[in-house]
């Protein structure tokens, strides 16, 4: 049995995440992220498989993958040379899909003033996440590659305990499904062995409260439009 205030410190950590895209420069704690980890383990799996592995990035290990992968972003020839590993995203949207994805852009580029023309723009923003928004903290998720579908839905359970964890000590993060186009790079810096895949990687610091970008708050469909109760 958990208090009332318990119970409210839980739901705001969980209601006031936001996936952050400025970050202070501020460096966290080790000991601050090894007991955000520690705690995210609990996160539940089938039959405790636990399938998550995680590379925490800082300082010069941060600014080398952060580099590799910008200076081949930036050029078109290079890129296109990247695709992802996995489909993230449906191979074909629909509504009410596809809208929430639009207005989730264009929400933030009419914050930070680009307009639908200015791709240079757009591209440099898109961009800002190879640098993990200047976060101290990056994160590089992998999975073993026999793992099956169940094991990636154990997963987001154990990002989404990372993220709330941080969240509850005063801290930002970002998900970001961007860095699954680079993972023939990431491999290489790293290190990983040929039967890891790369998941995402995860922005993790302290929020800079004086960036625009910072103040978008994202809609969600209300209980009733996603909920059934049958009785």
């Amino acid at each position: 049995m958990i208090s009332t205030s318990e119970q409210h410190a839980v739901d705001a950590a969980i209601t006031t995440r936001r996936s952050i895209r400025a970050f202070l420069p501020t460096p966290v704690a080790r000991e601050e992220i090894e007991r955000i980890l520690e705690v995210a383990a609990r996160a539940p799996s089938g039959t405790n498989t636990q399938p998550w592995k995680v590379y925490v990035l800082t300082g010069q290990a941060r600014q080398r993958l952060a580099g590799r992968i910008l200076a081949v972003h930036n050029d078109p020839a290079q890129a296109r040379q990247h695709t992802e590993e996995y489909a993230y995203y449906p191979r074909e949207w629909t509504s009410p899909f596809i809208d929430r994805r639009r207005k989730v852009g264009w929400d933030l580029y009419a914050l930070l003033g680009l307009t639908r023309d200015d791709k240079a723009g757009m591209a440099a923003q898109h961009g800002r996440n190879y640098q993990f928004f200047d976060a101290p903290v990056g994160f590089i998720f992998t999975i073993d590659r026999v793992m099956e579908q169940g094991s990636w839905l154990d997963y987001g359970m154990f990002l989404q305990s990372i993220m709330v964890a941080a969240r509850g000590r005063g801290l930002d993060t970002c998900p970001q499904a961007a860095f699954t186009q680079y993972h023939k790079i990431i491999a290489e810096e790293l290190h990983l062995p040929a039967g890891e895949m790369v998941v995402c990687g995860m922005a993790l610091g302290f929020a800079d409260r004086g960036k625009v970008e910072n103040t978008l708050v994202t809609e969600r469909e209300p209980v009733a439009g996603f909920v059934k109760f049958v009785e």
